[in-house]
């Protein structure tokens, strides 16, 4: 783990969703709890902030979310061999790789919106700044640049900004004439950004924040008002919305892994 900052920022992670997209999946799990490369994709997320030395999370809980706190109060026994003695109930693991994770579990409720959930979340936010982000996406960007460009802003909220790649090939046409000139293939990046996540806000935020869904209310409002600063990340995005963008992130940790930015053996 990098020791980047010398402070303390926690990491809000909205996990209450029902992943209705991933019907096959989360009808038995909530979505954070979908594996890639053997592990939840949630401890991916967890595994690149806390490379940059932020490992304290607050995890707005919802939807199956007793299954997120029992993964996790189960942990290293998911994670390795151990052995248990029955008489005292002592545990002992002989894996020496043991992540370091300080975790807030949070019940913010089966149908709330994100904002909803962030405003349950408050009191157990105490620092002047947090970050927040979603619990179904990865990339390889670097938090404590992220962190360092919100503060050289000063605005109350800073998105990450990344180009999304297109699903579909693109078509070419001589207008003219209304032929088809060539194809581009997928996957085509977009110039366009996205919201990918990977948020900094200034406690300020809260009073913005309704029960309604964050990405509609508050982050445009925050821009109305020159308030919200856009972080641009160039390198790897990619969330997963689908069972098909799941295969796909599998897929990538078998060859690539290009949000591994953690140093640990694989």
């Amino acid at each position: 783990m990098l020791s980047a900052v010398s402070f303390i920022m926690k990491t809000v992670i909205l996990c209450g969703g029902k992943g209705t997209r991933m019907r096959e999946e989360t009808e038995y799990r909530p979505k954070p709890l979908v594996e890639v490369g053997g592990r939840p994709i949630l401890w991916h997320i967890m595994k690149i902030y806390a490379h940059y030395g932020f490992n304290e999370f607050v995890i707005a809980l919802g939807y199956k979310g007793d299954m997120i706190k029992d993964y996790f109060l189960n942990y290293q026994t998911h994670r390795g061999d151990f052995t248990f003695h029955t008489k005292t109930n002592a545990v002992e693991f002989h894996d020496g790789r043991q992540d370091d994770f300080v975790i807030t579990f949070v019940d913010t409720g089966a149908e709330s919106g994100t904002g909803e959930r962030l405003k349950r979340l408050k009191p157990y936010i105490p620092d002047e700044e947090f970050m927040l982000t979603y619990g179904d996406g990865v990339a390889d960007i670097d938090i404590s640049k992220l962190v360092a460009f919100h503060q050289s802003q000063g605005t109350i909220g800073t998105i990450t900004g990344a180009h999304p790649y297109s699903k579909y090939g693109f078509v070419n046409r001589d207008t003219d004439r209304n032929l088809v000139t060539n194809f581009h293939e997928k996957p085509l990046m977009h110039d366009d950004y996205v919201n990918s996540g990977f948020m900094v806000f200034n406690r300020k935020v809260f009073d913005y924040v309704g029960n309604d869904m964050l990405e509609a209310n508050t982050l445009p409002q925050l821009a109305r008002e020159g308030q919200l600063s856009l972080y641009s990340h160039k390198g790897f995005w990619k969330a997963m919305d689908t069972v098909k963008e799941a295969e796909e992130l599998n897929k990538l940790w078998e060859k690539e892994k290009p949000w591994h930015v953690w140093q640990e053996s694989r």
